[in-house]
């Protein structure tokens, strides 16, 4: 890896125009990416790499005037002191937040390696390039984190916003939810039962262990092969059902934890304690995220939750 402080004028030329590519293709692929969830966005993105593109082609231009033809293959990777940008643009659906913060850090970025390029050249054609584009990325730094408020309207940001909520929700609150609601319902019955049939602390930890993590490897496999995601915009399967099975299992886990302590009706009045907190809790996602008033949200949670509490201590007494 070289040092910026090593290269020459060629090869500093030579960086800027695989800068410049690369930007090009990525803005390309974030409009494309964001085309259909945020189409403002994406025609911002589409007219910043068309004007990435341009700087390549004034880039080569120059470069062909003072060097020839032949232009080196130099890329970020290659000079020590840029920043991996994470290739977020492969993954669909695209986060526009995300989209535009990283953006707005490649934008900088570059600007930064303009001006530091001024002071590596003494050359007066290509000291005037790098400085109009170091301008030229100045302005698209506050274009990436205004994403030109002129052009997007409130009723557009209001219309982006809500897509972004509810790619939010369908990808990671909903999973996760289903995942809570099932771990934390489920697992009541078998952990119940095996306190109130055994009255033994340890055992009933151990059901309640196999439960939790049974059942959250089951609801992850399930989730990641309900669909691919790319239809229905919930995301990557894979991580659509880690995030399952982890909370799954954490809704499992829960009122199992409790059991670890000795004294049985300690134990299972701190796992009773946990069972409702749990319950609110699901009720508050569903209200917070789903639209549904939390009322409602905590009846039908907190009485589906009781019936299968009472279930697992009338089997476990009998």
């Amino acid at each position: 890896m070289r040092r910026f402080s090593e290269l020459d004028e060629r090869e500093i030329l030579a960086l800027a125009i695989s800068l410049e590519e690369e930007h090009g293709r990525i803005y390309t692929e974030y409009a494309e990416g964001l085309k259909e969830s945020y189409p403002a966005s994406a025609r911002i993105f589409t007219e910043m790499g068309k004007e990435e593109n341009e700087h390549r082609r004034w880039l080569i231009a120059l470069f062909q005037q003072k060097f020839g033809d032949h232009i080196p293959l130099i890329r970020r990777q290659d000079v020590a002191g840029f920043v991996r940008h994470e290739p977020i643009w492969m993954v669909r659906p695209l986060g526009l937040e995300k989209v535009r913060a990283q953006a707005e850090d490649i934008e900088r970025e570059t600007r930064n390696f303009y001006r530091s390029s001024l002071e590596r050249t003494s050359d007066a054609a290509i000291r005037k390039l790098l400085g109009d584009l170091a301008v030229i990325e100045d302005r698209h730094v506050r274009m990436a984190h205004q994403l030109n408020e002129d052009e997007i309207t409130d009723d557009v940001k209001q219309s982006e916003a809500h897509a972004e909520r509810r790619a939010f929700v369908l990808q990671y609150v909903q999973p996760g939810l289903t995942g809570l609601i099932d771990g934390s319902v489920s697992t009541l019955a078998p952990i119940f039962a095996a306190a109130f049939a055994t009255q033994n602390t340890w055992q009933t930890f151990l059901v309640g262990m196999a439960a939790s993590v049974g059942a959250g490897i089951s609801m992850g496999i399930a989730e990641a092969m309900a669909d691919d995601g790319m239809i229905s915009g919930r995301g990557h399967p894979w991580v659509r059902g880690a995030i399952t099975g982890v909370m799954t299992a954490l809704g499992g886990l829960g009122h199992t934890l409790p059991y670890l302590i000795p004294e049985f009706w300690t134990a299972t009045a701190i796992a009773a304690l946990v069972v409702l907190v749990e319950l609110w809790l699901i009720a508050w996602i569903r209200a917070r995220y789903m639209d549904t008033k939390f009322m409602r949200a905590a009846s039908e949670v907190v009485l589906g939750g009781l019936i299968v509490f009472a279930v697992g201590i009338l089997i476990g007494s009998a």
